[in-house]
């Protein structure tokens, strides 16, 4: 016997994966986590039994419920596994995974639309942050056909807008957890930084690459991950995130001056795989770091004039643009973060489970 629980198959962003109610779980963290193991396949590294795509980016969950929070329209909590370990992590936020949360709650009646467009608000209850969902609902229905058009993603779809209420110290104490905005730690100069992904970002040049290499050519350098792995580990107990050997943060984002017409170039490392892009949320806090006078990126990025700043970060596949207005009265204080990312529903159904590792809710 197999256990049935419903589910939308969606991509996010550059992300993809299973999306639930949160009532068709379990209520029990530990028979959830069991539950979502089995729904990927893991710890397999092809994920062979189940819908994960052997891949951290393809190895995701998105949790949904109506919003409990005054204002709030939506709770959202999201799961990052693994392919080859048995781990659920629901500390860090996904961006991409995010672009994907209000068309769900759309497509399963959760919420009504509003018009022309439906904006809502949703809450990360990983990281307790609020931001404001734009999607296109013409006719009274998500739709996912439109012009816009995001690097690592074929073809084109409607825009999703997602307008980031208050990103910084997402899982640190604050912007900046070790209290500087440059630090040398292992003899490495870095910027630690959380505006809504604890990142340790350094200069290419500092660990004798240039930042331009391939994602193939990075994820053969065993020499240079040995080195980014302890510098992470020696990062994580200054930020104050402690042991995170076996956590998923801090990223680790190599930097280099701009190549095609960006600001910054990038090499993200999520955190031991090499990014084939970026993630949202990592390149908010790239763009962050970039306005930050002292950080590394001070002198690297290629930064326009104004208050009221588009950061477009470089990465292996193209490039992702960041809107951030900043406070005239305090050029460090980023007011807004918001970004463009599109979503698409690819199938809708039961995913199957042993009953073995939960009956279902109505068992017994």
């Amino acid at each position: 016997m197999q256990t049935a629980i419903k589910t939308l198959f969606m991509r996010g962003g550059t992300s993809r994966g299973p999306f639930f109610r949160e009532a068709d779980l379990p209520a029990d963290m530990a028979t959830r986590d069991r539950v979502l193991l089995a729904v990927l396949g893991s710890p397999d590294k092809r994920q062979i039994d189940g819908l994960g795509g052997a891949h951290p980016l393809t190895s995701k969950v998105g949790i949904v419920r109506p919003g409990t929070t005054p204002g709030v329209a939506l709770d959202f909590l999201f799961a990052q596994l693994q392919p080859d370990q048995e781990t659920v992590d629901t500390t860090p936020n996904c961006g991409n995974m995010l672009a994907a949360v209000v068309p769900f709650a759309l497509e399963t009646g959760m919420v009504a639309a509003q018009g022309e467009t439906t904006t809502l608000r949703v809450l990360t209850l990983n990281t307790d942050m609020q931001c404001d969902i734009t999607v296109a609902t013409p006719g009274g229905r998500v739709s996912y056909d439109g012009a816009a058009r995001i690097d690592g993603v074929p073809g084109t779809s409607a825009p999703i807008t997602i307008n980031f209420l208050d990103t910084a110290g997402s899982v640190c104490s604050g912007l900046l957890p070790t209290g500087n905005v440059r630090d040398v730690i292992d003899g490495v100069e870095v910027t630690c930084i959380d505006n809504g992904m604890p990142l340790v970002i350094f200069r290419a040049a500092d660990v004798g690459r240039t930042g331009y290499e391939s994602v193939a050519e990075l994820n053969a350098d065993s020499e240079l991950k040995a080195r980014i792995e302890r510098l992470r580990i020696t990062c994580g107990h200054v930020m104050g995130l402690g042991d995170v050997t076996s956590k998923n943060y801090p990223k680790m984002t190599l930097i280099a001056p701009p190549r095609d017409g960006g600001s910054l170039c990038t090499r993200s490392f999520i955190p031991h795989v090499c990014h084939d892009a970026i993630g949202v949320l990592a390149a908010v806090t790239v763009g962050t770091a970039c306005v930050l006078p002292g950080s590394v990126a001070d002198g690297v990025a290629v930064m326009p004039a104004g208050d009221d700043k588009t950061i477009s970060v470089e990465h292996p596949t193209g490039e992702f643009s960041v809107n951030l207005a900043l406070d005239p009265a305090n050029p460090q204080n980023v007011l807004r973060a918001a970004l463009l990312r599109t979503a698409r529903l690819i199938m809708r159904g039961e995913v199957m489970i042993p009953s073995a590792v939960w009956a279902g809710k109505n068992a017994g």
